[in-house]
């Protein structure tokens, strides 16, 4: 098989020698360039092609998080991996908004990293235990403090509440991608249906869940279950 190409990105040369080597140890694996922030990430990703980019959050400059949002627009072909030492939800959370594809902790071993790797590779989402758990907490504690519905058989004071059940299965299927954050053209590929279809079944989302930012669809999308905390999708 054709290795996968990565690339890594963090302003500890250390931490990019570690991966390196941990990355070739194995043969599925070639490691076409190394950065240390975010202008060098994107001259280097935009001249390499990577399958795969590792993008660390805290860096010189720009964020992992605003260099990932821009990756994405100039590679929009390459996969973006967050590792972060941090685990936060919040930071889970906008590394998804951002558009990356995963989120692993620094202290994963080397057989979940390359895993990982694989997994963003062939498209799905993956999320460490620890982060998935962060992520699950937070989203619990949200629904807690929610206010309560409204009594049965009450009138109802706006519009009812976001309901999956309202969405055909290819809307789902566009939601989930739209979360892990492919653009259009991305998610027609996928599907193997043209962009304008995409932004069909996109619009008709927005419509009935009444949701109409990014953000807010990824995190509804998050806590119906549509991107398992596992390292695949629903």
């Amino acid at each position: 098989m054709t290795p996968i190409r990565v690339m890594v990105v963090d302003d500890h040369s250390i931490v990019r020698e570690g991966l390196r080597q941990v990355l070739q140890a194995d043969g599925g694996f070639d490691v076409v360039g190394e950065a240390a922030n975010g202008a060098e990430s994107l001259a280097m990703a935009a001249r390499e092609r990577p399958d795969v980019i590792l993008l660390d959050i805290t860096m010189p400059g720009e964020s992992g998080l605003v260099v990932a949002q821009q990756l994405r627009l100039e590679v929009p072909e390459a996969r973006v991996l967050i590792l972060s030492v941090h685990d936060d939800a919040e930071y889970v959370l906008e590394s998804v908004r951002a558009g990356a594809h995963g989120y692993l902790r620094k202290d994963t071993t080397p057989a979940d990293l390359r895993s990982a790797i694989r997994a963003v590779h062939n498209g799905d989402a993956w999320f460490s235990p620890a982060v998935a758990k962060r992520l699950a907490e937070m989203l619990r504690s949200e629904a807690a403090s929610a206010p309560p519905p409204a009594p049965a058989g009450a009138a109802s004071a706006g519009a009812a509440p976001p309901s999956l059940d309202t969405l055909t299965n290819r809307e789902r299927e566009v939601l989930a991608l739209i979360a892990r954050g492919l653009l259009n053209k991305e998610i027609g590929t996928q599907l193997g249906i043209s962009v304008r279809t995409v932004e069909a079944h996109r619009d008709s989302v927005v419509r009935k869940l009444g949701i109409r930012n990014a953000a807010g669809l990824t995190r509804f999308a998050m806590e119906q279950g549509l991107l398992r905390d596992d390292g695949a999708t629903a």
